[in-house]
């Protein structure tokens, strides 16, 4: 194959992966209709607003790990391709001279030697950064069996460095894919990547690249594991500073892969863990504050933060005028922007009615039962949307939050 052909295969396979756990902005056109330097590069939106434009890339996707959840598995029948470490760097330097790419996200499959091809994956990155001299973004996935020396390379060229641990536990990896080894292999490189990159904030040195925090994906629901032993594994990691955030993927059978007869997780499994994990990491939750059902699972018909709510009655209702930062971020609907509006704004302005509350950025229908203002409650019970997110009749394992991310080993 030339080298367009290779560049739309391995983008394609790259492409639906999501940089900080949100969708792309912006479709792509046709793979046929666009020059070669803009081939896989997709809008992305940040978390702060605004947006940026990521080469999304495969050095290639042949592969000997038997993951069953991957349609790259050893035995899929999908067309492999490759890319030398050259080829990825010229594009990529071509696509952001001309302001197609302002950022590079960079994955392989494992064929063979997991370390070879991840020195395919740091020669590229090595190319970028000295011969192209580029100081911007690059995200670069650890392989499973790459060695220690590999991970500080990869922390030493990529301002993010992410390792898959797809389970929380041995037993629940091991029924996923044989080869990979969770507390032997995967998780001492996640934390080794999160202490090089905590090392390298506190002491940055001239010349180096500027840290965005390393991170991980998880395969939901294709090995009986829990959300509890998920979550507790992401709050211990985070807690210790060595996990900037975590992705969730609701597993779906693909046809062809050792797992294809296994059921699918419910999308909305999915979401309730990303907005858990987002308690975890910006509203000030602990672990122990988050609520499970007795099968160790989030709650489906309650947003987390709702189910902790009305599991700690004897909090609320909370003061809007006098209640700190801390307890705001308790209220369903009040998120850390809108809190710390209220607290900032008050000090000035009066709180009177609603409708200061709404321009602040609370979403009323969700906070008012849960809100004092000046004494007085300001909704008789709580809205029937924070009960239930989901259209009567409408079942659990139907996707209203279905996400881009297919269940892959290097999504």
């Amino acid at each position: 194959m030339d080298l367009r052909r290779r560049m739309e295969l391995l983008s394609e396979a790259a492409l639906p992966d999501r940089e900080h756990g949100l969708p792309r902005a912006g479709r792509l056109a046709p793979v046929g209709s666009r020059p070669l330097a803009s081939v896989g590069i997709a809008k992305v939106r940040l978390p702060g607003g605004g947006a940026t434009q990521l080469m999304r890339v495969m050095q290639t996707s042949a592969c000997s790990l038997s993951c069953g959840y991957c349609p790259t598995w050893c035995g899929g029948k999908v067309r492999r391709a490759t890319l030398a470490p050259n080829e990825v760097a010229t594009v990529f330097a071509e696509a952001h001279r001309k302001g197609h790419a302002q950022g590079l996200f960079l994955t392989s499959g494992v064929p063979g030697r997991p370390h070879r091809a991840t020195d395919r994956m740091l020669a590229t990155l090595d190319i970028l950064r000295r011969r192209e001299g580029f100081e911007g973004y690059i995200h670069v996935k650890i392989l499973p069996g790459a060695e220690r020396e590999q991970v500080v390379a990869a922390a030493r060229l990529a301002n993010r460095v992410s390792v898959n641990l797809e389970a929380p536990s041995d037993d629940g990896l091991r029924a996923l894919s044989r080869e990979k080894d969770l507390s032997g292999d995967l998780l001492p490189k996640l934390e080794l990547a999160g202490r090089l990159a905590l090392a390298a904030r506190h002491d940055p040195r001239p010349g180096t690249v500027r840290p965005a925090g390393n991170t991980t994906q998880f395969v939901v629901g294709a090995a009986g594991e829990r959300d509890r032993q998920i979550l507790g594994l992401v709050a211990r990691l985070e807690r210790e500073r060595l996990l900037h955030h975590a992705h969730f993927s609701a597993f779906q059978p693909v046809e062809g892969t050792p797992l294809e007869g296994r059921p699918a997780a419910p999308a909305a499994r999915e979401f309730r863990l990303y907005q858990a994990e987002h308690l975890l990491r910006r509203y000030g939750f602990a672990f122990d504050d988050l609520v499970f059902d007795a099968d160790g699972n989030l709650p489906l018909d309650d947003d987390p933060k709702t189910a902790w709510a009305h599991a700690h009655p004897r909090w609320f209702p909370v003061e809007v005028t006098t209640a700190p930062l801390e307890r705001l971020l308790r209220v369903p609907g009040i998120g850390p922007r809108s809190a710390r509006t209220l607290v900032e704004g008050r000090r000035a302005v009066a709180l009177r009615m609603l409708g200061d509350l709404r321009g602040a950025g609370v979403d009323v229908e969700r906070a008012a039962w849960w809100l004092t203002l000046h004494g007085r409650r300001l909704a008789a019970a709580p809205s029937p949307r924070q009960l239930r997110l989901f259209a009567p009749g409408q079942h659990l394992t139907q996707a209203p939050f279905r996400t881009a991310v297919p269940p892959c080993a290097y999504r």
